[in-house]
């Protein structure tokens, strides 16, 4: 089976005759050609099929073209704005997003409710101009750059607690909205802690039908699953055990032989996500990925930290110090990603969720055993306090 790109076709030709046109684009007008999610349809992309997705990503890699950069934006809110928001919200907050000038976060995990995400008490209440927030929200990322977020909160607290949740727009710079940065052992801070106390939101920040947040949640993890499943080893970012193999080339091999075999592993770890990758991307692509992205995440974040600390034993004694990267490749994606590992698998869905989302919404296995799923979100908590 061939697992190549097709040297020519349609979608390269058109992607570089526009190249020829515009060789240094601006992130808007990559936008306005439909070029930063080519697989959104028109006239925030270009309806791609899968191939030419593909396709269009291999030439503007092979030109030096980066695509804006606005990963929680792109990756996760914006799918779901095109989905399930207004013509309105849509022309207002989707073109400056795809070209990042306003950064956006995603406001879910709290304290109390992480991997059961449904659990969330963050409360959003009527007034007679909109809605008021209170609550506090956790590992956050880009909290600290963002213009706005998209918001997972309680809305009816007398209903059981997946069908209390409603989904909305939150403008991170509102009286009433403080951001803590959350400091990683690299010395930089992703993650952020969110805290909402009587945050006034006008009446059209509601995205969807109140009560929908479950269904578009869903949606949004899927989504955000297969933005972090991409090629690079730091959810998508950075570089691939395929560099990896690259720098020992280029440094006349490895002559450790329990390290070149764990080299190769790597490598064919590597291609094997890929080629999986190319089976999902029909899915990641249709604008509503399935349980196909879980998969993938799950292979690659436990791929992602056997690599990284791969990298730093190649480095040798060396690989103690931040300043020193594998077999002389550049130490900053190298260092600050194996201090980063243990986050992968945390981080999007632990592995444990991941596993069960792939147990039922894959292999057909039966849920979880849910107790008190009769019960409203408020009978729920009381009953849980008093047994434990």
């Amino acid at each position: 089976m061939d697992f190549e790109l097709p040297a020519e076709h349609p979608a390269r030709t058109a992607v570089r005759e526009w190249i020829a046109e515009h060789p240094t684009p601006g992130a808007r007008e990559l936008a306005d050609a439909g070029y930063v999610v080519p697989h959104w349809p028109k006239p925030w992309g270009l309806d791609a099929d899968p191939i030419e997705q593909l396709l269009i990503s291999d030439e503007l890699k092979r030109a030096g073209i980066s695509r804006p950069i606005n990963p929680i934006g792109i990756g996760h809110c914006g799918p779901i704005l095109v989905m399930h928001g207004t013509e309105e919200q849509k022309e207002r907050y989707v073109p400056p997003m795809l070209s990042a000038e306003e950064i956006w976060c995603q406001l879910f995990s709290e304290p109390g409710a992480g991997s059961d995400l449904a659990g969330v008490s963050t409360r959003v209440e009527r007034t007679d101009d909109g809605w008021v927030v209170n609550g506090q929200k956790v590992w956050t990322s880009l909290a600290h750059d963002a213009a706005f977020g998209i918001l997972l909160a309680r809305t009816n607290p007398d209903v059981p607690k997946h069908e209390g949740l409603s989904y909305f727009l939150v403008d991170m710079k509102a009286p009433g909205v403080d951001v803590r940065p959350l400091v990683e052992m690299t010395g930089q801070h992703l993650f952020n802690e969110v805290f909402f106390t009587d945050v006034h939101i006008p009446a059209d920040a509601l995205i969807g039908q109140e009560g929908n947040g479950w269904a578009m949640a869903r949606d949004t993890l899927d989504n955000e699953r297969v933005t972090l499943s991409r090629a690079g080893l730091q959810w998508g970012w950075g570089p691939t055990a395929e560099d990896l193999v690259a720098a020992a080339h280029d440094a006349g091999g490895v002559a450790d032989p329990v390290l070149r075999m764990r080299l190769v592993d790597a490598y064919i770890e590597h291609e094997i996500i890929r080629i999986h990758g190319l089976r999902m991307v029909a899915a990641a692509v249709s604008g509503r990925p399935g349980p196909e992205a879980s998969l993938r995440k799950a292979l690659s974040d436990p791929h992602g930290q056997k690599t990284f600390i791969l990298s730093k034993d190649l480095a040798g004694t060396a690989g103690m110090l931040r300043q020193s990267g594998p077999l002389g490749a550049d130490p900053m994606w190298w260092a600050d990603g194996f201090l980063f590992a243990p986050a992968l698998t945390i981080g999007g869905g632990t592995s444990e969720v991941l596993r069960n989302v792939i147990a039922e919404r894959m292999l057909g296995l039966p849920r979880e055993r849910e107790e008190d799923t009769d019960l409203s979100w408020a009978e729920a908590r009381r009953k849980q306090k008093t047994r434990g």
